[in-house]
């Protein structure tokens, strides 16, 4: 959690020279998108790259925020504005985000864990549940 600072400044390099097609999740084999949510302060197009757990046609990302106290500011984003655009392997694609709640969240977290069990730590670190957003496609 300590290099969470300097993974994401790397992350945010190889994007911007690979075209989206490279980064650091996708290095180590796991899956992950570019998330770009409009500001519910600035109104501006607000960007990041996260790790996403495929699910049925679209995306589950969880605020886990590398375990710090705090849900990351995308999720904020999301929930005053669900309408988003995920960004696969440089291909943009509109999207709808809801949050799981009840026994979906439930479901949900139990199929996280087995995909990346670090979520498990985050919780643990940060003190809090952490909000799972389901990311259905648009058009």
């Amino acid at each position: 959690m300590r290099l969470a600072t300097a993974i994401i400044w790397v992350d945010k390099r190889l994007y911007r020279v690979f075209r989206g097609k490279v980064s650091l999740v996708a290095i180590a084999g796991l899956p992950s998108l570019r998330l770009t949510t409009v500001g519910r302060k600035s109104g501006q197009p607000r960007s990041t790259n996260l790790l996403y757990f495929p699910y049925e046609n679209g995306f589950v990302l969880v605020g886990s925020n590398w375990g710090r106290t705090r849900d990351p500011g995308w999720t904020y984003n999301l929930r005053d504005c669900p309408d988003a655009v995920v960004e696969v392997r440089g291909r943009a694609i509109p999207v709808t985000a809801a949050p799981a709640k009840g026994e979906q969240y439930d479901d949900l977290w139990r199929r996280l864990l087995r995909f990346w069990p670090g979520y498990a730590m985050e919780r643990a670190e940060a003190g809090r549940e952490l909000p799972i957003f389901v990311l259905t496609r648009r058009g």
